[in-house]
C-alpha cells in the first residue's frame, strides 16, 4: 500500500514509524521534515500528505506533529479525508472501523515505539464497518465534503 507520511519535525519516532510502515511492505512517500527541502511546517506538510489520498497518489496517510492536533486539524481540511488522532490501539481500531478514516494522526510526544506498533497493528488489522448506520454516518461526513463553504 502507498502510504504517505508528514511530520514537522524529525523525531525518532516520525523515523521509526517510516522504518516500521517499509517494514510492514508499504511504500512510504514522505513529507514535511522526513524529506530534504521539504516544508516542514504542520499545516503544509500534513496539508501534502492528506491531498495525496484525496487525489488518490496514496491509499492512507500518517500525520504527525507535537501534539498530533494541528496535523489532524490540517489534515481534515482536505476534502475526502478524514483524519483521526489515535492515542492507542483501540481508537485507532475504532476509527478505522466506525469512521472508515484514511489519515492517521500521531503525537510525536505520547507515542513510544510500542504504543506505535501497537497503533500500526490495530489500525491496519481493522475493515471499515458495514453497518449500515456507520455507512449512513460515513457517507454524511462525505456529504458535508461536497457542501459549498
Amino acid at each position: 500500500m502507498r502510504i504517505s507520511v508528514s511530520s514537522d519535525m524529525d523525531e525518532p519516532v516520525a523515523r521509526l514509524l517510516v522504518a516500521e510502515l517499509r517494514e510492514r511492505g508499504h511504500e512510504v512517500r514522505a513529507h514535511g521534515a522526513l524529506r530534504a527541502g521539504a516544508d516542514p511546517q504542520w499545516a503544509v506538510c500534513s496539508e501534502a500528505a492528506a491531498r495525496e489520498v484525496a487525489e488518490g497518489a496514496a491509499e492512507q496517510a500518517v500525520v504527525c506533529c507535537w501534539t498530533g492536533t494541528g496535523a489532524s486539524i490540517a489534515a481534515n481540511k482536505v476534502p475526502g479525508v478524514r483524519a483521526a488522532l489515535c492515542a492507542d490501539a483501540a481508537t485507532a481500531e475504532g476509527a478505522r472501523r466506525w469512521n472508515d478514516a484514511n489519515v492517521l494522526a500521531l503525537s510525536l510526544r505520547l507515542t513510544s515505539e510500542p504504543l506505535l506498533k501497537e497503533i500500526l497493528d490495530a489500525w491496519f488489522a481493522a475493515a471499515p464497518s458495514r453497518d449500515e448506520e456507520d455507512r449512513r454516518n460515513v457517507a454524511h461526513v462525505e456529504e458535508l465534503d461536497a457542501r459549498p463553504r
